[in-house]
């Protein structure tokens, strides 16, 4: 049997290259890490979509389950989940961000 917020979810990483679940929008983040992950992304020049996790409490408490990973933001990065706050940061610091972000898919 299907379920309807893990079929919006993947969905939602489908349609988009880049996607950031966050707490609240970008023009008003809800949570820090959120802000500075949107503003690296945003450094990068990259487009990306954004889910807000507190307007949607179904994607809020499923996500965790779906991508194995317990906190907000969770970026996926076509397809494929990246991490969060802390791990796309490291990566950019890295060199392993921006790559991934400006690649063709």
């Amino acid at each position: 049997m299907s379920n309807p917020t893990i079929d919006r979810i993947e969905k939602e990483i489908r349609d988009h290259r880049i996607v950031l679940f966050i707490k609240g929008s970008p023009n008003a983040p809800q949570c820090g890490f959120s802000a500075a992950t949107m503003e690296l992304f945003n450094k990068l020049g990259a487009e990306y979509h954004t889910v807000d996790i507190l307007a949607n409490p179904d994607i809020r408490t499923t996500l965790p389950e779906y991508s194995k990973w317990p906190t907000f933001p969770q970026v996926f990065i076509d397809g494929h989940f990246i991490g969060g706050c802390d791990i796309v940061h490291e990566m950019q610091e890295s060199g392993e961000l921006e790559p991934l972000v400006k690649a063709k898919s």
